[in-house]
């Protein structure tokens, strides 16, 4: 008896410990019976829990976001990492990612939900990663269906065979050939005046649906703080023609060489963002901000580029771009562009920024007024190359012109400063040596 009662202790171990349960003490003694006993007590373990996990921390000036996508459902295996959720904020969209493997028992939020920091997001259930199960050993339904459908089939006798009905002798089913039309039969009936003649239809107009889409949060936040540009900065545009000859027959003479060496596109945003640090050393209120009463000056640059996203406008940020020659200053570029182009940015690639370039041109834009980026005092906007007729001395000639436009706010920069910055920038440009001087 007791030999039989440890087997089957031992043997339910194995079960039970699948399940969660796990042995912990051991109670053996003689019970009221007279028979010798052994009993085990057992506890659930959290190993096959569901874990909770929660909205993660985004920065510390967002506090909540709106779930934009659910990229795994219930049911689906996770790897440790994996994306589970998007959640987009007014800045960038932030991925949820599983924190270790297992599968998704259980989404605790909807698309287009506001979710704050903390707020539990999904359950998942720790265990192996990766999309392999088990082939069902039951039949599907579908299966079964046909199959029990085939035995009844093979198990009913087969139907009488329907009695033929008699056929018309071949007299009776021929039927006479209709008579020949007449010239009268020709004409079209008249109209039955018993009845109501069909009402005249309205006059279409083609396609007037409407549809309404909520705005995201990206671009609310555009929304505001361009609205709140128009209304704190004295804003005030001047603009400027360059002639982009020169700069045109440098990148034409070593695009090639750059590209080889450096596995970067020589392009034109590196020369104005070179030139535009050159006139800030000589302006450096452009280079400034407001700070309630306090005018902040600095000594460093940090270029905010503009660039276009299916999202919105983003402005991410070379930082010491003072201190950057040509090509560092392509390659930060294209790599902060691919990262805006991936929605991969971060906070820390857009916070701050002393300067922005805008290019336009890009578009196709021939003139235009960019708006300023507060807290920043100037924002400089490139626009398209066309061919113009131009004087050179006394010869009229065709030169490839760009228009350049400065908005600035007049609280920091008078005419003359922000005249003189958008002068400096062209006389650069036209002469790119002049760079190399400076």
């Amino acid at each position: 008896m007791l030999s039989k009662r440890i087997i089957a202790v031992a043997r339910a171990r194995g079960p039970l410990r699948r399940c969660g349960l796990q042995p912990v003490a051991m109670t053996n003694g003689w019970n009221a019976a007279g028979l010798y006993v052994s009993q085990a007590q057992f506890h659930t373990t959290r190993f096959l829990q569901d874990e909770v996990v929660k909205v993660p921390t985004m920065a510390e000036s967002i506090s909540e976001g709106t779930l934009k996508q659910w990229t795994k459902k219930v049911g689906d295996t996770v790897e440790a990492d994996d994306e589970v959720a998007t959640i987009e904020t007014d800045k960038i969209d932030v991925s949820v990612n599983a924190p270790k493997a297992g599968k998704i028992t259980e989404l605790l939020a909807k698309e287009e939900d506001t979710v704050t920091v903390g707020q539990d997001l999904f359950k998942l259930e720790p265990g192996e990663g990766g999309s392999s199960s088990k082939p069902s050993e039951e039949p599907a339904p579908q299966q079964e269906k046909q199959e029990s459908s085939k035995e009844k089939t093979e198990s009913a006798p087969p139907p009488p065979a329907p009695k033929a009905e008699k056929q018309p002798p071949p007299e009776q089913s021929k039927q006479p050939a209709p008579p020949a039309p007449s010239k009268e039969s020709g004409k079209k009936p008249s109209q039955d005046s018993s009845k109501p003649a069909p009402p005249a239809q309205a006059k279409a107009f083609g396609n007037r649906n409407e549809t309404r889409v909520k705005m995201s949060r990206m671009r609310l936040r555009i929304a505001e703080r361009l609205k709140e540009s128009q209304n704190a900065a004295a804003s005030l545009t001047t603009f400027n023609e360059i002639d982009m000859s020169a700069i045109m027959a440098l990148r034409s003479k070593y695009k090639d060489e750059v590209l080889k060496t450096h596995e970067v596109k020589l392009g034109f945003m590196s020369a104005f963002a070179k030139a535009s640090i050159l006139a800030l050393k000589e302006i450096p209120a452009a280079n400034a901000s407001i700070e309630g009463d306090e005018i902040v000056y600095r000594d460093y640059v940090d270029l905010s580029v503009a660039v276009a996203t299916p999202k919105g406008l983003v402005t991410p940020v070379v930082r010491n771009a003072e201190a950057m020659g040509f090509v560092e200053i392509e390659k930060e570029i294209a790599a902060l562009g691919k990262k805006a182009r991936d929605n991969k940015l971060t906070l820390e690639d857009m916070a701050g920024g002393t300067f922005t370039i805008s290019n336009g041109g890009v578009f196709g834009s021939l003139y235009g007024t960019p708006i300023i980026n507060l807290p920043q005092a100037a924002v400089l906007g490139m626009h398209a190359i066309k061919d113009k007729a131009v004087v050179v001395d006394g010869q009229i000639v065709i030169r490839p012109i760009m228009v350049v436009a400065l908005t600035y706010d007049h609280r920091l920069l008078d005419g003359r400063e922000a005249v003189t910055f958008l002068v400096r920038v062209r006389d650069y440009i036209q002469d790119p040596t002049r760079m190399l001087l400076a």
